[in-house]
């Protein structure tokens, strides 16, 4: 929203002329979104660990940046694409291992009991079908279509051309409905959420 955005370049300027709460105002508004994105661009069973991690690495990166900001994208694109940086690089540092764990499995994902199983572990499918797409394609739809941006946005996070996200949205679909197939003719729980929706979890330290 314009009146959003206005307030984040509020906060961004003050930050700037020294205000020393601006910044950390701003992370509080945006944090549990990033930690969203961060979350569902990685894998594996330390996932919301890394995912916490990139965030408040990339909010200590946008801390010590934000002079350079041109104001040529939202502000609230501008820190998507910090985090999204960020979790590729640690995808891309991780890439000689190229096994990719079923998420849910580790310490402190227990599994929902009685009729909530079935909801669960359809959501660990999902969930593990995006974490083994490429990692581009598993941004692209991260962005589109979990988090709803429009492409022209979720362009501008990736730092690629339109048309670049519309096709490897398009590639990841396809990949998906191959690998989620078998659900098709599953009933349908009234929702299913990713494992570990919901806020990311505090990180002690950083510029943020």
């Amino acid at each position: 929203m314009i009146a959003d955005d206005a307030r984040d370049r509020r906060l961004l300027d003050a930050h700037v002329a020294g205000d020393p709460d601006a910044f950390g105002e701003l992370a509080r508004l945006h944090r549990d979104r990033l930690y969203a994105v961060a979350l569902r661009t990685l894998s594996g069973p330390a996932a919301r660990e890394e995912a916490a991690d990139a965030v408040q690495d990339a909010l200590l990166q946008a801390y010590r940046a934000a002079a350079g900001y041109r104001g040529e994208a939202k502000v609230s694109t501008w820190l998507h694409r910090v985090v999204v940086n960020a979790c590729l690089d640690r995808v891309r540092r991780r890439a000689a291992r190229p096994t990719v764990p079923l998420p849910g499995t580790g310490p402190g994902e227990p599994v929902a009991p009685g009729d909530a199983l079935a909801e669960r572990e359809t959501a660990l499918q999902v969930h593990a079908a995006l974490a083994a797409l490429p990692v581009d394609q598993r941004a692209a739809l991260v962005l589109v279509d979990l988090h709803g941006l429009p492409v022209e946005e979720a362009a501008q996070v990736l730092g690629v051309p339109v048309g670049t996200v519309k096709s490897r949205c398009s590639r990841g679909r396809a990949r998906l409905a191959v690998a989620l197939g078998h659900l098709r003719n599953a009933p349908a729980p009234a929702s299913v959420p990713l494992p570990g929706d919901g806020p990311a979890p505090s990180r002690s330290g950083g510029g943020a």
